[in-house]
């Protein structure tokens, strides 16, 4: 399976939170399962370290890759795509991981009930 995680559920996982759902904790340790990390995650989580709101002790990037995740780019066609969904969801970073997931039959490990709107799989964060 090819997972695709969330902002939350990235920060959840990096900073061992209980918050994170038993399923998705199992999902993500699965060695068969592709754990993804998509650049606009990063970008949105970034975004909200400079600004004060969420406070993360390492590099993004270095812990990402220590969790053996793998990064997703942001290409000119992803953004096309995200940009072509109905407006389900206004969050652009969350609209650019519905697009990949899609693209990707990736299930999507996130809390927002929304998403589902898009008929894409959700593995509750």
């Amino acid at each position: 399976m090819i997972l695709l995680l969330d902002a939350h559920a990235l920060v959840w996982w990096l900073t061992a939170d209980p918050t994170l759902s038993d399923a998705a904790q199992s999902a993500i340790r699965n060695d068969r399962n592709d754990v993804l990390v998509s650049a606009a995650t990063v970008w949105e989580l970034a975004i909200k370290r400079a600004s004060g709101k969420l406070r993360l002790a390492e590099n993004l990037s270095d812990a990402i890759e220590r969790a053996g995740f793998k990064g997703l780019r942001v290409t000119l066609a992803d953004a096309e795509a995200a940009a072509a969904l109905p407006m389900h969801h206004r969050d652009p970073f969350d609209r650019m991981v519905v697009a990949r997931a899609l693209e990707l039959d990736a299930t999507v490990v996130s809390r927002d009930s929304q998403l589902d709107a898009y008929g894409v799989d959700r593995l509750p964060a």
